[in-house]
């Protein structure tokens, strides 16, 4: 696994291919919500990852969720 260096730009940017019947769909949608086809993009990215870590986040809260664990309250857990 390699690790990806941060870039010093504010948005950095990523060029992805697609093949022209995605690409064509994904123009259709842009065309549909007003917005650009990257901008379309950049949107479905961001729902596909806070779907993706909502996800790992209730694995984890099933993993966590054990008969006779500790309980805290609401009120004790926000102290």
């Amino acid at each position: 696994m390699t690790a990806h260096k941060t870039t010093t730009q504010k948005n950095p940017r990523i060029t992805v291919t697609f093949s022209h019947e995605i690409a064509g769909l994904l123009d259709l949608m842009a065309q549909e919500e007003h917005k650009s086809v990257s901008g379309l993009v950049r949107d479905l990215a961001m729902e596909a990852l806070i779907k993706r870590e909502d996800f790992q986040l209730s694995k984890l809260a099933q993993k966590l969720d054990v008969k006779g664990a500790k309980q805290i309250s609401h009120e004790d857990a926000w102290k």
